[in-house]
């Protein structure tokens, strides 16, 4: 596993692991936003294959991040070489991890239920209302989730 921690290729002092999760959290939302417009021009099948191995990917994602984290020596050791304030760089990771966990729930919640409500035709019809309202709620955590990450990766690899 030591081509995890070999120079990540964005220039910044991050190790290749977390150049790569952190271009794909970036990405997220769009990603997302694409498997949208598939539902919004009817193509519900084509929707539910998109999403659903967008999060599966995701979270393999999210494990192998964490997993490289953890390998690494933690929050600590990504931190020794930033010039920000420790405090402050805690305090958002604090708050992007609150609105990470949020999401996964919201976004584990809507894929559940939106395979269960596909599987017995109520979706299209009439969970839809449901669904979007869910849904949006997934996508908006995403954005932030997607935004505070980047955030995190900026305090502690390039300040």
């Amino acid at each position: 596993m030591e081509y995890m921690f070999q120079d990540g290729f964005l220039g910044t002092k991050a190790p290749l692991f977390m150049d790569m999760v952190t271009l794909i959290v970036a990405f997220l939302p769009m990603l997302i936003f694409f498997g949208i417009k598939l539902a919004k021009k009817r193509h519900y099948k084509a929707h539910a294959f998109v999403q659903n191995m967008i999060f599966i990917i995701s979270v393999i994602v999210v494990s192998y991040f964490e997993y490289g984290v953890r390998l690494g020596g933690g929050f600590e050791s990504f931190m020794k070489d930033s010039s920000v304030s420790y405090t402050f760089a805690l305090l958002v990771l604090v708050i992007h991890i609150i609105i990470a966990t949020l999401t996964l729930i919201y976004w584990t919640t809507t894929i559940v239920k939106a395979n269960y409500h596909f599987s017995k035709g109520a979706l299209p019809g009439r969970k839809s209302k449901e669904h979007k309202l869910l849904a949006f709620k997934s996508y908006l955590g995403i954005i932030f989730t997607s935004f505070t990450g980047v955030w995190v990766y900026i305090l502690l690899f390039i300040y």
